[in-house]
């Protein structure tokens, strides 16, 4: 059984032990977050400022590492961004916007993060495991969010539920892929916006609605063509002064009749 380190200058060893951690965790996402990554134990030890022996106290190998460094990045962005939910407005929109605000914010702002969730030059089968993963839980917590706050309890709804998160989740790292890699030029409002919109489309909202209806703006029945103001629901709105759905007649003439060259009577045969 290994001792317990030793408590050294005041400093407990444990605590000594995860203070390099932090440090080759930190050290190893400077090394992959960089446009031509490379990791190995040397360098990652170098950067970190500890001795290479030390590196096997908490790592196995170079991509013990690096599930160490994408854990502790999806950790962040996970826990900021619950936090951020948490204490939203508890409306659909301030909700969502919360979160894909937050989550544009923690990739935008750190660079390495966005470089080590989406970037396609940094791609090996430890990351590739680890981005898969972090699909499924993101996935798995966004249809746990959605099934709280829209109450979704048959097995259709559910289904579909799981379906539309893991489309949304995809699309958004998509999103952020491009935007990251210069691909999409907007600024990071228009992303956040943009994002948040397409997210609360793809809402259940047959928890709203009906199955199969379509979604009724305020003040229409759902599935209805809304009408314009002083028109029923479906009716083709009419010129003023007619009657809706009638033809519009010119001036002079009832509405629906032929109109008659200048002399004739309306509906007369011209001599």
């Amino acid at each position: 059984m290994a001792e317990s380190p030793r408590t050294y200058g005041g400093v407990d060893g444990s605590a000594r032990v995860a203070e390099r951690r932090r440090a080759l965790v930190e050290a190893g996402l400077d090394l992959l977050g960089t446009t031509e990554p490379e990791l190995t134990v040397r360098g990652v030890c170098r950067r970190a400022g500890v001795a290479s022996r030390y590196f096997y106290e908490s790592f196995s190998d170079k991509n013990d590492l690096m599930q160490a460094v994408y854990d502790h990045v999806i950790g962040e962005i996970t826990t900021t961004t619950l936090a951020a939910v948490g204490t939203a407005p508890d409306t659909e929109h301030d909700r969502v916007h919360a979160a894909v605000h937050t989550i544009v914010r923690l990739v935008a702002e750190d660079p390495r993060r966005g470089r080590l969730l989406f970037s396609a030059t940094l791609s090996n089968d430890v990351l590739a495991a680890k981005r898969s993963e972090s699909t499924q839980m993101f996935a798995g917590l966004l249809a746990s969010q959605a099934s709280e706050f829209y109450a979704t309890d048959t097995t259709d709804t559910i289904e579909r539920l799981d379906l539309t998160t893991h489309f949304v989740v995809g699309g958004f790292a998509q999103v952020l892929t491009a935007w990251l890699g210069g691909e999409l030029v907007l600024d990071e409002d228009a992303v956040v916006n943009w994002c948040t919109d397409l997210l609360l489309a793809a809402a259940p909202s047959q928890t709203r609605h009906s199955a199969g209806s379509t979604p009724a703006r305020s003040g229409h029945s759902a599935g209805s063509t809304p009408a314009p103001p002083g028109h029923s629901a479906g009716s083709t709105p009419a010129p003023p002064g007619h009657s809706a759905g009638s033809t519009p007649a010119r001036s002079g003439h009832s509405a629906g009749s032929t109109p008659a060259p200048h002399g004739h009577s309306a509906g007369s045969t011209p001599a």
